[in-house]
Formats: C-alpha cells, structure tokens, sequence
C-alpha cells in the first residue's frame, strides 16, 4: 500500500520550512503578558498601525460577500496616477510575497540558476528553491554592501535567470547606488528591485519609472510597512508589459480581498497623512539608533529602513533575544553565516523605543 509521503512531491519533502513570526497571542500565552503589555519590534510592522480613515472605511465595507475585482483597477488607478505610469504595467498581490512567487512560476524552469546575494530577504531563496531552481549566492561584504565583481563572475559563469534586490536592503537597511543599479540592469538577467522599505529613506531613490526604460526590470512595493497593513496582505508590482498578462494567467483570480484593497485605496486618497507617521519613524530610527551606539556591547548599522540591525559583542544574540523576550519586548535575532550574533530591532513609538533601551541596559 502506498504511504501518504509518496503522493507529495520529493522536492517538497526536502524543503526546509519557512519560519515566521509567531503571532501576538501565541507570544501573550507563552509568557503570561497581556497583549496590550507586548512591545512588537520584531517584524518591520508599522507601530502607529493603519490610519484612522481605513479603520472607518473598512468598519462600513459592506461589499465583502462579494467576489473583489480580481484585477484592481481601483487601486491600479490610483497607483498609477501616483507614480505617473501606465495602470496596465500594474500588478497587485496579496502582498509582495504573493508577486515573488508568481514571478519565480512565470520564469524559472526547473534547475535553472537563480541569483541571491545574502544575507538578504528569505523569500527569495524560499521561492527559489520552492520552484526547483539552484541558487547561486554571492554574498555580500562585511558592510552589506553587494559584490558587483562576483556578480558579474556568477552570471558569466552560470547564467541565472533572475536576481532580486533589496533597496533597502533586510535586514541591514542599506541601500545600492545609482551606478551600481545600472550594472545590474545591465546584466543578462532579470533584475527584481524589492522597494518593501523605501518610503523610510531619507532620499527615496525609486526605480520604478525605470521600468519603462529596460525589458528586464521589475520594481515590488508593499503597503504592509509603511501604510500599517501587514495583516490585510497588499502589495504591487510595475512590470515589463509582457509579464503582465502572463502574471495574470498565472496568478489566483481573486487573491486580493475587498478589504485588503479598500484599505489600499483609502491610504492612497490620504497619503499625506501616511506620511505623517513615516515621518515619525524616521524620526525615531535616528534617536534609537544615537541610543543603541550607547550600548557598549551593540554595534548598529545605519538603516535607510524601518529597522536597525546591530552586531552584539560580549554575549549572545540569542541571549539577548530570550532575556527581552521574558520581558514582553520581541526582537529578531540572527546567527547564521554573514549575521552571526545579530539582532534586528523594528522602529517603535518613542515609548515602545525607551523601554526597549531601558531593558537592553539592564541586560549587562
């Protein structure tokens, strides 16, 4: 008789699972604190969490028995006049989660090479493998920044199909040049501009009027950072005209939900007041960043995002993880090649970021 196992594809046998984050009640129940008393710093969410405007939009949403517009348009529109770009070069996804994968089904065959330059988002090397390709790492220097020379070297030598960047990058928050994007476009590959964090640069340098301009450029945004709806997962991308009627063959017709783009909708018809609270952020990132550097033991890395990634000397990382973590305050901790011993910490409300400082104080 035939096991269960073997009608499950081998590849996804020996897929090594992707970690989440644990969810906020998991986390209440596991240490006996309240909800409310959790400070959250461990997932780039935005703290000041949706306008109120798309709180009341979707309190009144009386549209959800019904299937959404598994297009868009709406917020295509929207989105369009935004960038100043045509709404057909649009694609919107269930976050740009969702738009990684669909771009990996539409591209890769199996055992073609995909490029990866850690340490980096994990979804690419997940969806990379999740589609059967073999991954070719180049990994970045011991500032983050990328290797240009080994990136040329890899595609001479293997010919990947696709390489994704983070601009900004996670989990350092750095960013690439003007000239190093134009090696990179310049490549005989598809290149992925990731723009998850951007709205959190001082100086927001967007490639997504480049698209236009080159056959082999993609540009991804996310609302799930900066627009505070991480749990309503919606996100966009500005593609080549060619992959979007592709991408919409491929993808599920109705993968983003009438809330998700309500909501989508909303914070662009009141972006100026998103920028209120990005501006907040921002703000806060350079006073926590001047009070990480007062930690003896922390080393922090300039962010251009809504994070700051430090290098923890003196003691472990996980340590530091395990001894906030009882105190209710949840950051990511890292120790695998090119991250060992490294914690990420979220930008928090100014107070979210004085109780952490406070605890990381009285860690030694």
């Amino acid at each position: 008789m035939t096991n269960t196992i073997d009608f499950i594809r081998q590849h996804i046998q020996d897929l090594p699972p992707y970690e989440p984050i644990l969810p906020f009640d998991v986390v209440s129940e596991e240490l006996g604190i309240p909800v409310e008393n959790l400070v959250k710093m461990d997932a780039n969410e935005n703290p000041y969490g949706p306008l109120p405007e798309v709180q009341e939009a979707l309190a009144v949403l009386d549209t959800i028995h019904i299937y959404p517009d598994p297009e868009s348009r709406r917020i295509r529109k929207l989105l369009a006049a935004h960038h100043q770009i045509s709404e057909q070069s649009i694609v919107i996804g269930a976050g740009a989660d969702e738009l990684i994968d669909l771009i990996m089904r539409i591209v890769i065959d199996p055992s073609d090479n995909v490029l990866n330059c850690p340490p980096t988002f994990g979804m690419y090397a997940f969806d990379g493998v999740l589609n059967q390709s073999h991954l070719i790492n180049v990994p970045r220097f011991s500032d983050f920044s990328i290797d240009i020379p080994n990136i040329v070297q890899a595609v001479e030598r293997y010919s990947p199909k696709i390489l994704f960047i983070a601009n900004p990058n996670n989990p350092d928050g750095g960013i690439i040049s003007e000239s190093e994007f134009q090696q990179l476009v310049n490549l005989p590959l598809l290149l992925v501009m990731d723009e998850a964090y951007i709205q959190f640069m001082d100086l927001r340098k967007s490639y997504i009027t480049e698209v236009g301009n080159f056959s082999n450029l993609i540009v991804l945004r996310t609302f799930s950072k900066w627009a505070g709806l991480a749990g309503l997962r919606i996100g966009y991308g500005v593609f080549p005209k060619p992959f979007v009627p592709m991408l919409m063959k491929a993808k599920q017709p109705y993968n983003v939900s009438a809330a998700a783009e309500q909501a989508a909708i909303v914070t662009m018809q009141n972006i100026s007041k998103a920028e209120e609270n990005i501006a907040k952020i921002v703000e806060q990132r350079s006073s926590l960043y001047n009070s990480l550097e007062q930690i003896p033991w922390l080393k922090p890395y300039l962010s251009q995002a809504n994070f700051i990634l430090c290098k923890v000397e003196e003691i472990s990382a996980l340590e530091v993880k395990q001894r906030l973590r009882k105190k209710g305050i949840l950051i990511r901790y890292f120790d695998k090649s090119g991250l060992s011993d490294h914690i990420r910490i979220s930008i928090g409300t100014q107070e979210q970021n004085e109780i952490l400082i406070s605890a990381l104080k009285g860690i030694k």
